[in-house]
């Protein structure tokens, strides 16, 4: 499917779209997260970023480098569901705060746009423990669409 391709109108048939691209468009090293679109919509997409021993430090703690990656992922992907194709874009800010620590387990990472304008999208990420939903970490972004 091309970047093109207008996104299919199912979300379970535009949640598989967006896995597809994230084996076409992003760096190996962010393929190796093995992140998992969990949900998406209008402006919306959820990724579950699977726990492995590759993304800890010491005493099982996920990596801040992980969840920022991670994050700014489901923000593209978010717009990606919003425009119904592929632009380009960059990531223009990208302000994290780390609530507490995630240690031995999934993440939940939820990126929503708060506005898009023609040039400009801004979104908030909300990242949460899989098992009890709490929050762990949350961003906000802005991307420049080129």
């Amino acid at each position: 499917m091309s970047p093109e391709t207008p996104a299919p109108s199912s979300s379970t048939e535009s949640a598989t779209r967006l896995q597809e691209l994230l084996s076409q468009w992003f760096a190996p090293w962010v393929q190796e997260l093995g992140l998992q679109v969990q949900s998406c919509g209008d402006g919306e997409a959820t990724l579950r970023l699977p726990f492995s021993e590759h993304l800890a430090r010491i005493g099982g703690m996920v990596c801040g480098q992980a969840l920022m990656s991670a994050a700014d992922t489901a923000m593209v992907l978010a717009i990606v569901s919003r425009l119904g194709e592929h632009r380009p874009m960059t990531t223009v800010q990208l302000n994290t705060s780390f609530l507490k620590p995630l240690a031995g387990q999934d993440a939940l990472v939820t990126a929503r746009i708060v506005r898009a304008g023609k040039s400009l999208v801004f979104g908030e990420i909300d990242i949460v423990a899989a098992s009890d939903g709490k929050s762990v970490c949350r961003a906000s972004t802005t991307y420049a669409l080129l």
